[in-house]
């Protein structure tokens, strides 16, 4: 089940029809309250959050999904006119993990629905990784550094789980495109780094793992305690 808050009924109408006629179960909400009163009830597996909404904005929406235990992991795609970089970024840092600006093409969204759909699917047959103080454990979704529980994103978890699969190779931004959301973005490689540096400011002393490797790409790289993960 898909959910989408949107306040306007044109837009709202024309996106659940495009993806009822795709063969997906969703249901449009037009305020917050009604939103949050249906998750409460019945968690979806992707939700669509507009920005700009009546009651209170989408970012708070997002805010408290990512609070919530029952829906910390949920995949969450902002749709909004918003299009500025900074709107961009805003929206990723709070926690969305994909950003797709109006007016946008049916076909690119349900694309980015499959992507994300996917990405939730296939965590059960994978397995732990523990390296550098930091362990995934992909059957549970849980992250751990020294013990402690970190509360990341959907992007974000996968993306840390795709470098410490490969720890100690240097995967450029195509490769990390392509392995976390699913297909190319083309144009979008901000997005890789937008993820990147909120996923090392949540890991904190260990986010030092997460190495930038200059007009390359990112490595997971464990064995260097304290080295700049930028240079």
């Amino acid at each position: 089940m898909i959910y989408l808050l949107e306040d306007d009924r044109n837009i709202r109408d024309f996106t659940v029809y495009a993806i009822q006629s795709a063969g997906y179960q969703i249901e449009g909400f037009e305020l917050p309250s009604a939103f949050r009163a249906a998750v409460s009830e019945a968690v979806p597996d992707v939700v669509l959050l507009d920005i700009m909404l009546p009651e209170e904005d989408g970012l708070s929406v997002l805010r408290w999904l990512r609070s919530n235990a029952a829906t910390s992991a949920l995949p969450i795609m902002m749709l909004t006119a918003k299009s500025t970089e900074y709107d961009k970024v805003l929206g990723l840092d709070s926690g969305a993990d994909d950003y797709l600006v109006k007016p946008f093409g049916v076909m690119e969204l349900l694309s980015r629905i499959r992507a994300l759909l996917r990405r939730s699917e296939k965590h059960e047959s994978e397995t732990e990784f523990s390296s550098g103080g930091i362990c995934l454990n992909t059957i549970r979704h849980l992250v751990t550094t020294d013990g402690q529980p970190v509360g990341l994103t959907c992007k974000e978890f996968d993306l840390l789980a795709l470098l410490m699969r490969n720890q100690g190779i240097v995967l450029n931004r195509e490769r990390i495109l392509q392995s976390v959301w699913g297909y190319d973005y083309a144009g979008e490689s901000r997005t890789v780094d937008v993820h990147i540096r909120t996923l090392r400011a949540k890991l904190g002393r260990a986010g030092d793992a997460v190495e930038t490797v200059r007009g390359v790409g990112y490595r997971f790289q464990a064995d260097a305690p304290g080295k700049d993960p930028d240079e």
